[in-house]
């Protein structure tokens, strides 16, 4: 008997409301960033993962789209198993990770001495790389 492929992203998903931070007046998450990777940009607010942020999980959703009018809210994974895109330094399975590119993720640099109070920045672990496009990581 062969065993049944698992679909690890319905595992424990953590979910949280947070508003999404605004440059001049403009939303920094638009419908085309729904599946990537957001970080804190401050007080209970998301924008996109940039280089070396902390990723804080994944956009799942908006609470208007594109064409609505009115002060959104964002749905975010913030813990659980989840599949996010990727950019160099690609990670590999077992590493942790932190904010890439426009809301991808990379590979965290290894543990050094100018670590910020409060420990690294990198988050999760890695279980899966899907060639040079996504990983599945656990979050807890």
């Amino acid at each position: 008997m062969s065993v049944r492929e698992q679909n690890l992203e319905t595992v424990a998903p953590v979910f949280a409301t947070f508003s999404i931070h605004q440059t001049g007046g403009e939303d920094d998450l638009a419908d085309t960033d729904i599946g990537n990777a957001v970080t804190l940009t401050g007080d209970f607010e998301i924008g996109p993962a940039v280089n070396s942020s902390i990723a804080l999980g994944k956009l799942i959703a908006l609470s208007l789209s594109d064409i609505d009018t009115g002060r959104r809210v964002a749905t975010v994974q913030i813990g659980g198993v989840m599949t996010l895109p990727i950019t160099t330094t690609y990670p590999t399975v077992g590493d942790r990770i932190v904010g890439g590119a426009s809301g991808t993720v990379k590979q965290a640099p290894a543990l050094a001495s100018n670590d910020p109070a409060g420990g690294n920045i990198a988050r999760g672990t890695v279980l899966e790389v899907n060639g040079t496009s996504s990983c599945t990581v656990y979050m807890p």
